[in-house]
Formats: C-alpha cells, sequence, structure tokens
C-alpha cells in the first residue's frame, strides 16, 4: 500500500446566531477529536470489562491570527463566549466533501473562553480557541 501524503488547507466555517464568519484564512492551525463517552455494561458473569457508546464528546482547537474590527476574529470569538450554540464546519481541504475530504458539522458547540489580548513585541499575535459539547456528523457526498 502506498503513503498518502496530505497537505492541509482546512476551510473553517462557523455560525453564531444569525451570523456565519469564514475564517479559513485566519487559521494556521485546526484540530477537531470526536468520540462517545464510554459507558460500562459489565454484568455478573463477565470475565472483562464491557462498554457502550454514550453520549457525542467534541472537542475543537483552532488557532487564529488575531485581527480586529467588525467581522475580524477577535469580534467573531468574543461574539461566541458562553453561547453554547455555536455550530462549527470544518474540512481539511476545501469545500467539496468527498471520501477524502470529509466535512464535519459540530453543533451545539461552547467556547468557555479565549485570549482577546496575546502581544509580544516582534511577533505575530495568535489565539487558540477551545470549543467543547454538542454532537458532531460527517458527510463525504458530493
Amino acid at each position: 500500500m502506498a503513503t498518502t501524503t496530505f497537505l492541509s488547507n482546512a476551510t473553517i466555517n462557523i455560525t453564531q446566531g444569525a451570523t456565519s464568519y469564514d475564517l479559513s484564512d485566519q487559521g494556521n492551525q485546526c484540530t477537531l477529536t470526536i468520540g462517545q463517552d464510554s459507558l460500562e455494561i459489565t454484568a455478573f458473569g463477565d470475565t472483562g470489562h464491557k462498554f457502550a457508546g454514550g453520549l457525542q464528546s467534541v472537542d475543537v482547537s483552532i488557532t487564529f491570527f488575531l485581527s480586529y474590527g467588525t467581522g475580524e476574529v477577535e469580534a467573531a470569538l468574543a461574539a461566541m463566549v458562553g453561547q453554547g450554540s455555536t455550530t462549527l464546519v470544518i474540512s481539511p481541504s476545501g469545500t467539496s466533501e468527498t471520501a477524502s475530504n470529509p466535512e464535519y458539522t459540530i453543533t451545539n458547540a461552547m467556547l468557555a473562553n479565549f485570549t482577546p489580548i496575546n502581544s509580544t513585541v516582534g511577533e505575530i499575535a495568535t489565539v487558540t480557541a477551545n470549543w467543547v459539547g454538542g454532537t458532531w456528523a460527517r458527510d463525504i457526498t458530493p
């Protein structure tokens, strides 16, 4: 089997309320971790632990270049803090869903906090935002 090299170019679209943001050109790192809670279902007589999937778990971490003003990163993130109703649509490379470019939609995620000012002389300011909770769906339908 041949090894495939993937060069990422993630798309990051975020909606809070009636406002949508395409922050793809402002991010330079994106990590999406999905799963399900492990619920123990071990019964009498079992010789090892057994588990079933419970509620979905979601953790999204995105590093953005800080920018200020209407529709920019700082204003967008400030509007999302604590809302618990944010929708994120993330693909590894572009907006056309395929088996090699799955799109993940995370609904009802919450941004608990972020650092709106992160300045160091001589460096480009960035901020890492972490969303938790909600539900996820994977789509590969073109």
